[in-house]
């Protein structure tokens, strides 16, 4: 007998909005995250929306660094407790926890060594070399005048200094990140 193929509920977690998509659907859902959604809430919401969604797999991408389909620490913009939580319980489904860049850069990857940087809430940031997915934490390390790249490119760095100015940042983060990495192709992704 014919196995149908799983169908897979799509969870990207950021830190302004929570997006949904489940195979077969072509519009996705979404909620508002921010500094005080807890994974106890983030499924309770996805539960409400996808309500009427058949799925029997989740693919989580959350905004943070992630070893081995394991969350090990709790994201800069979000609230606590994503730590050690059990997903697969929650949804009672197989889960697949990923970092949401790597998970990104992973739909765009065509071969050779690709950096993928997600200009959004913060700045996600993700290698792929010969296959092998690199989830890199770039956006808190120091970039200017004692401020993080997540705060020159990311959301408070554009209402701090106006899209204009943002986008001469996003173009020198680019450059620099560019060269440091030697990628062949880089993809630009994120909600700015």
């Amino acid at each position: 007998m014919k196995r149908s193929p799983s169908k897979v509920l799509v969870v990207d977690v950021g830190g302004t909005h929570v997006k949904l998509l489940v195979t077969g659907q072509t519009t996705r859902r979404e909620f508002a995250s921010g500094r005080t959604l807890t994974p106890r809430q983030m499924i309770k919401s996805v539960k409400e929306l996808t309500a009427d969604w058949m799925y029997d797999v989740v693919s989580l991408g959350l905004p943070g660094p992630v070893r081995r389909g394991r969350i090990v620490a709790d994201p800069a913009n979000l609230g606590r407790g994503w730590v050690g939580f059990d997903f697969e319980k929650s949804f009672r489904r197989p889960v697949k926890v990923i970092n949401d860049a790597a998970m990104q850069a992973l739909g765009s990857y065509r071969g050779g060594t690709m950096l993928f940087l997600g200009f959004g809430t913060g700045l996600g940031t993700t290698l792929l070399a010969d296959g092998v997915v690199v989830p890199l934490e770039l956006a808190h390390l120091p970039y200017k005048n004692g401020r993080t790249y997540e705060d020159y490119v990311g959301v408070r760095g554009l209402k701090r200094y106006g899209k204009k100015k943002w986008r001469l940042n996003v173009l020198d983060v680019l450059a620099r990140l560019t060269s440091a990495f030697e990628a062949e192709d880089v993809v630009v992704g994120g909600g700015n």
